[in-house]
């Protein structure tokens, strides 16, 4: 199923003609007959979606609305207003009080169910950024909310530039936090590849051609720049099927065709204010949840990659040698006697040593080297597309640059540290990569074993 709508009106008949509209089109329902028991199943069944009859015998749809915006539990949850008539006044009040849409009844099925889908799509795009972000959070990796934004960047595309002019003129003085635009359709960015992309766009639906403003909008949500973009599509208010095409190719709203008018412009306003705040929101749930995603993968000390990452890697790795038949070679290092770095120094020396050699691997070592932290002391270096040969050169050359480099601690003393190097070659058996880290690791124990600072290499280790 879609998701459960629930059918908030005092009327029996009309909920039942809409339950039939709904479950036609898949939708489970819920339904009530005043404000308090749907505020009450709003809270318990947490429905995908709210159609709400502004007209209630224990309270105003306007009061409803606040009540549900104003709960933690449900001022997500989408809400569309149901009216008698199409009162411009009442589409603003309502929608200033957190509606996401006024329908006027009897309703056009088309747009009714275009609508449903739309904003139920949209809630659970956000829905799913905010879970993602709580999860963040929850491992400790969320940064708090950047509360600086800059002023949001509105494009107008109009059917012509004197329309542009007139939707300019009426909307800037209601929205004079952000900067409006007069684009066209050949450039809907504006002339300047420069700038940041438009947070917003406005466009009509029909330019120079029917539909030219629909084509536009599906070539926005191809582009990486323009697809997280608020879209909001100006349409005659008859053209239902232009209507649900818009909302079904991924409009975010719906504006009148003439934003010019006072009380229309107040309502555009109204939407695009509600659009921007859902899209600096998506923006910083996302932003978190990509740095989340970073610091999962992300050794917080040395800024290399973690064990995790590095498992993920070598198996992509692997793969491409199997396939080539290019081998790769696997070096686990360990610092020499690191115990008594923290026990003689402290542990603040024991990580400047530790950061250190992770630059030192970095300046060292190509870009296509994985290089990782995978334990306390221990990192691990594959390097793909090498020879056995080179790889014990690299090795040896990294041995001998970290042996005779000097390391300064925090308290302003000097000591020189030194490394173990178990090396392993392969690339084309069956059972890499683990079966070379493993080779690797016997290594190392044979490093340490025979003295320490030194590099020893598998001893099964071949180009097989």
């Amino acid at each position: 199923m879609p998701g459960t709508i629930l059918i908030v009106d005092d009327v029996a008949t009309n909920r039942i003609v809409l339950k039939a509209k709904l479950t036609g089109a898949r939708y489970n329902t819920l339904q009530a007959a005043s404000a308090a028991e749907a505020l009450a199943l709003a809270t318990t069944e947490r429905p995908r979606l709210i159609l709400l009859d502004i007209t209630l015998p224990d309270m105003t749809g306007e009061a409803v609305i606040k009540r549900l915006r104003n709960d933690p539990q449900t001022r997500r949850i989408p809400i569309i207003a149901m009216t008698q008539r199409d009162i411009p006044e009442l589409r603003v009040a309502l929608l200033a009080a957190g509606a996401n849409d006024v329908l006027v009844k009897p309703f056009d099925e088309l747009v009714l169910l275009a609508r449903l889908r739309s904003l139920i799509r949209a809630h659970a795009g956000d829905e799913d950024s905010a879970l993602r972000e709580q999860t963040c959070r929850a491992l400790g990796f969320a940064e708090a909310a950047n509360e600086f934004a800059p002023p949001a960047r509105i494009a107008m595309i109009a059917p012509d530039p004197t329309e542009g002019m007139r939707w300019k003129a009426a909307l800037a003085p209601r929205l004079e936090a952000s900067r409006i635009l007069l684009t066209s359709y050949e450039q809907p960015c504006g002339g300047d590849p420069a700038r940041r992309p438009p947070d917003l766009f406005v466009i009509g639906a029909d330019l120079v051609h029917r539909g030219d403003g629909l084509r536009l909008m599906s070539e926005l949500r191809s582009h990486p720049e323009t697809r997280h973009a608020a879209i909001l599509i100006a349409c005659m208010p008859e053209a239902s099927e232009t209507q649900a095409s818009a909302l079904d190719l991924g409009a975010d709203d719906l504006l009148p065709s003439d934003i010019s008018t006072p009380l229309a412009a107040q309502e555009t306003a109204l939407r695009i204010g509600a659009q921007l705040r859902r899209k600096q929101l998506s923006d910083q749930l996302r932003l978190s949840v990509d740095e989340g995603l970073r610091l999962a993968l992300v050794d917080p000390l040395t800024g290399l990659h973690n064990r995790r990452y590095v498992n993920a890697h070598l198996a992509r790795m692997s793969e491409r040698a199997r396939s080539t038949g290019r081998g790769y070679a696997v070096m686990l290092l360990d610092l020499d006697r690191f115990k008594s770095v923290n026990d003689t120094y402290g542990h603040g020396a024991g990580d400047e040593v530790l950061t250190n050699i992770a630059r030192h691997l970095r300046r060292s070592l190509r870009d296509v080297a994985l290089i990782g932290r995978i334990g306390g002391e221990e990192f691990l270096v594959a390097l793909p597309d090498s020879s056995l040969d080179e790889s014990y050169r690299i090795a040896e050359r990294l041995r001998r640059d970290i042996e005779e480099t000097t390391i300064t601690l925090p308290d302003g003393s000097k000591m020189q540290a030194t490394i173990s190097i178990g090396l392993a070659f392969g690339g084309t058996r069956r059972d890499d990569p683990q079966h070379l880290i493993d080779e690797a690791d016997a290594a190392l124990l044979c490093a340490k074993g025979s003295g320490r600072n030194q590099v020893s290499l598998a001893p099964h280790t071949n180009a097989a």
